[in-house]
């Protein structure tokens, strides 16, 4: 089970790491995330609202100054990516 997740995992974060290198991010950054697109990929039953809502809070809250503005914007991209029709709805 975890190397299958683990291989998952890695192919999601190839999706928003490209655009920049994960070492020029805070731990917390990294693990907000981290956290939000294994939650927009594999918790449909959370809205993806919620998820951008709390990883931006994680990041206000322990991360660097605008490190919020950067989780929004990564994952806002991921979410019309796995959440396309959710995304749709919501307009």
């Amino acid at each position: 089970f975890f190397f299958s997740s683990r291989r998952r995992h890695t192919r999601l974060q190839g999706d928003w790491s490209s655009d920049v290198c994960s070492s020029d991010l805070d731990g917390v950054e990294l693990a907000a995330l981290r956290l939000g697109a294994y939650e927009l990929r594999d918790h449909l039953e959370i809205p993806y609202r919620v998820v951008l809502d709390e990883a931006i809070e994680l990041a206000k809250h322990f991360g660097g100054a605008d490190s919020h503005k950067y989780i929004n914007g990564v994952l806002d991209r991921l979410s019309s990516k796995l959440r396309e029709a959710e995304k749709q709805q919501a307009k």
